[in-house]
């Protein structure tokens, strides 16, 4: 135990009633002091030039709301740049994927990866619909550097077997919630948080707070305290804390995509013997906050993983944003120019306007950090220039290595636009899909294999595999989509989008597939090598595929192959694609044939009549069979054309999971998971309690192997070497391959501490 954490130990016994507490703003100014004029001067109620270019480039926020009920929450949101909508200078909007409904004073504070400062943001919710979440602006202004700085927030995270052994629930007496799994290892690694708390007339306030080792330390099973070292003297938090003391916090470890969620109540203590426990150097801080917890949870968290702030490249490029200190210069110049007794806003104006003058400013603000910190005891502290990757404590990581194998880094999603919405069925609509932009670019895959489809559902991404039913080729992608009772994404399909909306892709994806056969192509070998004759079988929805081999070969293969196709469909009002095939055939009669089953007319396709249909068409000994529906006409066709003598490598398979959401029993406490490959040791995370395997791995830059990402491709397929993992079902792996220890790390969650070996495929 260090001496620290013994003093700390010492001081629980006399904990928390025997505290001393501040109760007047009186006594907290006598210690705090007041913020000097110009402090209080920067703030601007409407959103400038400079603040709206903070946020198209800012991916994160830290917001802070009360539901209707009172109960305090402070999330962080967002995701990718520019995840908040400016409407006017004076609102904007933005999606919650909570189950909290804000209402009243909210607040928020923006990070830039990187970058020092932080941009405040105060208002009040004005509408809220679905996940969308709008909000009318009070107040706006920049926050100085010194929470992030003392966190370390932005130097790569320290390699996890040089961390020290993180404190256990154990080790600190009491029930409460401080005990539940998780939360002591997490507290024990947090430097950083965002904390929110709320005045008496109807104002919000959500402040970092950062600290060299953990920002908030455990007192007992449901007390934590956190110090309050010196800042601007604004001390909204204090002040608030006076007048309400209902707050909550989000807690964050560099390197880990899970959010430590505190609410409680708070009380501010100015204890000697507390206060010791914290001092750094011999430099206690001057007050500290007592939090009574009534609730903490460690969650995976949308918002963080998809920011990818501590991976490489993740810090905002200098000159794409304004230096913030700059900003803040011009903020006092305008709060001037409305305040009197302020400093003379034509003056500022001028000196801001000197050639040089924004560096300059710069250099003196990382001198008055660097002074600032230093007199409290923090040692090695160097500002950096707080607007981008520059020298100091914005160290560059290590590159990317750009990779699209196994890459350490998730490939980019394609944004599309939709640029027709066609009714096949009452129970299907194909999405056309086209690139955002003017310049469309081609959509290359081979005939038969899916794309992943992205969407914002309530504020969540929510993916969904679809085979692509058009041509390859071409500007333009369709994808058709039958409407499953309980799925969600076909439901927001069906219900929700429009043209003109905008999802994103990943793709192509899956073995399925009858070669490239591209129409500006149509010799490339392997359209040559291709078979003459297909045979397919499909029901529902699985004839998605089949149309896309269908019109591409019909397409650049005049005259010299034979498609034939069975189809079941529940009724004629069911058929897919019913005039498009119907067409084809009477065009194409030595080339294409279609039989159809109606299951309501004919009954249900059974295993002898695919063999009357089979053995009635005489395929070539070369042909090749391709079968996609549901899991028992599949396996009938596999048994007839087994028993016909067809050769396996001449039988394709497309196994769809269902369109339902199933979600897998998930870990209910972060689970550390080593990545090994050949049996050598390539890293170790924490996976978050609701995240994947694969989520977590990407998140950290391990070179994950992935394709779909919703365990329709077995791409992410790897061997589990030791521990327990839970699957969301269906999924492709065959009972072979879960006889053997395999995974899909896409669909995977640890209920253990586990291990992959990423080779081992």
């Amino acid at each position: 135990m260090t001496c620290e954490n013994k003093a700390t130990s010492d001081v629980r016994e006399n904990l928390p009633s025997a505290l001393r507490r501040l109760t007047t703003a009186d006594e907290v100014e006598s210690t705090v002091g007041l913020p000097a004029s110009a402090v209080m001067l920067k703030q601007i109620s409407a959103l400038d030039e400079g603040c709206r270019t903070v946020l198209a480039r800012c991916p994160i926020a830290a917001f802070g709301y009360r539901d209707a009920d009172g109960t305090s929450r402070t999330t962080f949101i967002g995701g990718t740049p520019g995840f908040v909508r400016v409407h006017s200078p004076t609102r904007i909007s933005f999606s919650l994927p909570e189950p909290g409904d804000p209402h009243g004073p909210v607040s928020f504070f923006f990070l830039l990866p990187g970058v020092g400062e932080i941009l405040r943001v105060n208002g009040s919710v004005a509408a809220r619909k679905g996940a969308e979440t709008t909000v009318d602006i009070a107040e706006a202004y920049v926050h100085c550097a010194q929470a992030v700085l003392r966190s370390r927030l932005w130097q790569p995270p320290a390699p996890a077997e040089s961390v020290a052994p993180a404190a256990s629930a154990a080790e600190f007496a009491g029930d409460g919630p401080l005990h539940r799994p998780g939360v002591a290892e997490f507290l024990a690694a947090a430097p950083f948080l965002a904390l929110s708390t709320w005045d008496g007339s109807g104002g919000s306030d959500t402040s970092p707070r950062g600290d060299r080792q953990e920002v908030a330390r455990i007192l007992d099973g449901r007390t934590l305290v956190v110090p309050d070292r010196k800042g601007n003297k604004r001390a909204d938090t204090l002040h608030n804390l006076l007048a309400d003391d209902r707050l909550s916090f989000a807690a964050l470890v560099p390197g880990r995509t899970g959010v430590l969620h505190v609410r409680g109540r708070g009380a501010i203590t100015d204890d000697p013997a507390l206060l010791e426990t914290m001092a750094l150097r011999g430099m206690p801080p001057h007050l500290a906050l007592l939090i009574d917890v009534e609730h903490a949870e460690v969650t995976g968290s949308d918002a963080v993983a998809r920011s990818r702030l501590w991976t490489p490249g993740a810090h905002v490029d200098r000159g794409t944003v304004p230096d913030l200190m700059a900003l803040a210069g011009e903020h006092l110049a305008a709060g001037s120019a409305a305040a009197e007794g302020g400093p003379p806003a034509f003056l500022l104006k001028a000196v801001g306007a000197i050639p040089g003058m924004a560096r300059l400013l710069r250099l003196v603000m990382n001198r008055a950090y660097r002074s600032g910190l230093r007199k409290e005891g923090y040692e090695d502290v160097e500002p950096g220039a707080g607007g981008g990757r520059r020298r100091g404590f914005l160290r560059r990581l290590p590159a990317d290595d750009g990779g699209t194998g196994a890459g350490a880094t998730e490939r980019p999603l394609r944004e599309v636009r939709i640029a027709e919405l066609r009714r096949e069925t009452p129970s299907a609509v194909t999405l056309v899909l086209e690139d955002v932009g003017k310049d469309l670019e081609p959509f290359d895959f081979r005939p038969g294999q899916f794309f992943t489809l992205v969407a914002d559902i309530d504020g969540r991404p929510v993916r969904r595999a679809y085979s692509a039913s058009s041509a390859p080729g071409s500007a333009r992608l369709e994808v058709t989509v039958k409407h499953v009772e309980g799925g969600r994404f076909s439901t927001h399909v069906h219900r929700s989008l429009r043209a003109g909306d905008r999802l994103a892709v990943r793709g192509p994806s899956g073995s399925f597939h009858t070669g490239p056969q591209l129409p500006d192509a149509p010799d490339a070998p392997d359209a040559l090598d291709a078979p003459d004759e297909i045979v397919l079988v499909a029901a529902g929805s699985g004839v998605t595929p089949m149309m896309s081999m269908i019109r591409s070969r019909l397409a650049v293969r005049p005259g010299r192959d034979r498609i034939a196709l069975l189809y079941s469909s529940r009724s004629a009002d069911e058929i897919i694609f019913a005039d498009e095939l119907t067409r084809l055939a009477k065009d194409n009669p030595d080339r294409l044939t279609v039989t159809h089953v109606l299951t309501g007319r004919d009954g249900r396709l059974d295993a002898d009549g695919v063999r009357r249909w089979v053995t009635g068409l005489s395929p070539a000994p070369g042909a090749h069979y391709y079968t996609c529906g549901p899991g028992p006409l599949m396996d009938a066709v596999q048994g007839i054309l087994t028993g016909l003598g067809v050769p396996d490598e001449r039988v394709h398979q497309e196994h769809y999971t269902s369109g339902a959401d199933t979600q897998a029993v998930a870990a209910t406490a972060p689970q550390e998971m080593t990545v090994e490959e050949d049996g050598r040791p390539v890293g170790t995370v924490v996976v978050e309690p609701g995240q994947t395997l694969l989520d977590a791995g990407l998140a950290a830059g391990l070179p994950m192997p992935y394709s779909c990402t919703v365990g329709n491709c077995g791409d992410c397929m790897v061997r589990l070497r030791g521990g327990e993992v839970t699957q969301n079902e269906p999924n492709c792996l065959t009972p072979q391959q879960r006889a053997d220890g395999y995974v899909l790390t896409c669909v995977g969650c640890p209920l253990s501490k586990v291990t992959l070996d990423i080779a081992d495929q």
